[in-house]
């Protein structure tokens, strides 16, 4: 069984490959059928490899394999192996010949230990064990097991069979420890081995003595690598302008100066209206783009300016407390969003709540209500959408991928290997786009800057503008879009002296307790306290 635990870093380049299975340029003497080989092989944290090899040879058989420690990789280069700490008991013998290392078996069974030296050697991202050998002998057994420090070893490929017609393995596997095992029956003579595992970067120190010529030249610049580059340096130009170019917007749309006027004049009465129809708490969201605990506030006061609720002022155990009340059930003029926190402040069966109850732990459950408000910027476009946003890093994963793989298979093989590096980074880099582009769409950035055109325009109002008829109601229908602000209080001081009874209905008509004031400086000093407890409700703890 030939074991290798580990998945050698870099590549132990043909060098097992002449000591486990007689390589292609090994002196053999053909063994006869019937050899059994079970071989053992751990690459240890110090980057050795320790094999230890049971041959068992029929009567009358013998068996001899001889392998050479220097290997031809290249023109004028060549690996350099050395083998030390060798026992043979039983039949056999393990001697070192000038440059061959010759083992000898006899009929019987026959035990080899050896340590070999000078095998791992890296590749960018990965290290790489590469076994590729010919056996110069019929086999009728063959059982491998490979073992390393590390558990994440991978096979990149597995064939067996003869040069040039050679299949994938049939039974190799990695079990969950790591462990890699190969078993094959009936090998015959000039059949190949070739197998190719990877293991994480720095597993093991890279030792590889290659000697003449230029050891890295898989990973010089070329022309074509040039050329990769080149190419990965326009992408990463064309990323970083497409990013720059929409944070620019992002923030253009926040920084203007223009004002958007609320208010409507027709036929000597005033209307509000939002820009585009934009919610309060819906604005408040694209505005930071975060559903804060102010947004999900300012839309509970925009349910009870719009008659859906009720909030009345009360005294629990001498502090100032809040009901608030089911006035209308929820209909499909509400979007979804509200829906969510009309029925989590109101559920099925519940037709008021104190706001200090909201306090409860467990009562309120923020995450559907942020993930509503969040689809329905989506579904309205101010958003972008996250599906959409997650197919750069699909993109991006799969060029790591392709990258990883062309860097090994040409460091194996053509060089230029850096042109998989410059693919893999480019994969980086487009993994790594959507988390520096805004949430917003343009069209989120458009309505974000009428938003903010609108509070500019409200912070210039005048309650002699609007006709007493009107005050009131122009005064609830704004105050929502103040909270997401934080100017509730000027908001409130440019209508503390308006007369809530002027629409012939006395007090506000969404707010209980002020039926006899004739101005609003008590619901001034008490809808501040007011904001502050239900913000703290949504706030999560």
């Amino acid at each position: 069984m030939l074991t290798f635990r580990g998945g050698a870093a870099g590549a132990l380049l043909l060098a097992a490959a002449g000591l486990l299975a007689a390589a292609p340029v090994a002196h053999t003497q053909p063994a006869p059928t019937g050899v059994s080989i079970i071989a053992d092989l751990t690459l240890t944290e110090t980057g050795v490899l320790q094999v230890s090899e049971t041959v068992v040879v029929p009567d009358n058989g013998n068996f001899t394999m001889s392998l050479p420690l220097r290997l031809k990789v290249g023109d004028d280069v060549e690996r350099v192996f050395k083998v030390t700490d060798v026992t043979a008991t039983g039949s056999g013998t393990a001697t070192t010949v000038e440059d061959q290392f010759v083992v000898e078996a006899k009929p019987g069974e026959s035990k080899f230990t050896y340590t070999v030296h000078n095998t791992v050697s890296d590749a960018p991202g990965t290290q790489v064990f590469h076994w590729l050998g010919v056996l110069n002998a019929d086999i009728a057994e063959l059982d491998v097991s490979v073992i390393s420090p590390s558990f994440q070893m991978g096979i990149i490929d597995c064939k067996l069979g003869p040069a040039g017609n050679a299949k994938p393995c049939a039974d190799v596997h990695t079990e969950p420890d790591g462990v890699l095992y190969l078993r094959q029956t009936d090998l015959h003579k000039g059949d190949a081995i070739d197998l190719t595992l990877q293991m994480p970067p720095g597993t093991v120190p890279a030792n590889a003595d290659v000697r003449g010529g230029d050891s890295n030249n898989f990973f010089d610049f070329t022309m074509p690598v040039l050329a990769a580059f080149g190419a990965l340096l326009l992408a990463l130009a064309g990323m970083i302008a497409y990013v720059l170019l929409a944070r620019k917007r992002a923030a253009a749309a926040m920084a203007g100066s223009d004002a958007f006027d609320p208010l409507i004049q027709q036929g000597g009465r005033v209307e509000f209206t939002s820009p585009d129809g934009v919610l309060p708490g819906e604005a408040g969201l694209i505005l930071d783009e975060h559903a804060d605990p102010v947004d999900i506030a300012a839309t509970v006061v925009d349910l009870a300016v719009r008659r859906y609720l009720w909030i009345t002022p009360v005294n629990a155990r001498g502090e100032n407390d809040w009901r608030i009340s089911r006035v209308n059930a929820p209909d499909d003029q509400l979007r979804d969003f509200e829906r969510t926190v009309y029925d989590m402040l109101l559920p099925e069966g519940t037709d008021t709540v104190a706001v200090r109850e909201l306090r409860t732990p467990g009562r309120l459950q923020l995450d559907p209500i942020r993930n509503a408000m969040r689809d329905d910027a989506v579904a309205t476009g101010a958003f972008a959408d996250p599906k959409q946003r997650s197919l750069p890093r699909w993109i991006g994963a799969a060029l790591i991928a392709l990258g990883v793989t062309i860097t090994v298979v040409l460091a194996l093989t053509a060089g230029h290997a850096l042109v998989g590096v410059a693919i893999a980074l480019a994969g980086g880099a487009a993994m790594l786009l959507p988390t520096y582009l805004p949430t917003r769409t343009p069209l989120g950035d458009t309505v974000a800057g009428r938003v903010r055109a609108m509070q500019r325009a409200l912070e210039t109002i005048t309650r002699d503008q609007i006709p007493p008829i009107d005050q009131e109601t122009i005064f609830s229908r704004a105050l929502p879009y103040t909270v997401i602000s934080g100017r509730a209080d000027n908001w409130i001081r440019t209508f503390r002296d308006m007369d809530p009874s002027a629409d012939s209905q006395p007090g506000l008509y969404w707010f209980a307790g002020y039926d006899q004031d004739r101005n609003l400086h008590r619901f001034a000093s008490q809808f501040p306290y007011f904001i502050t407890a239900l913000e703290g409700a949504f706030n999560p703890r």
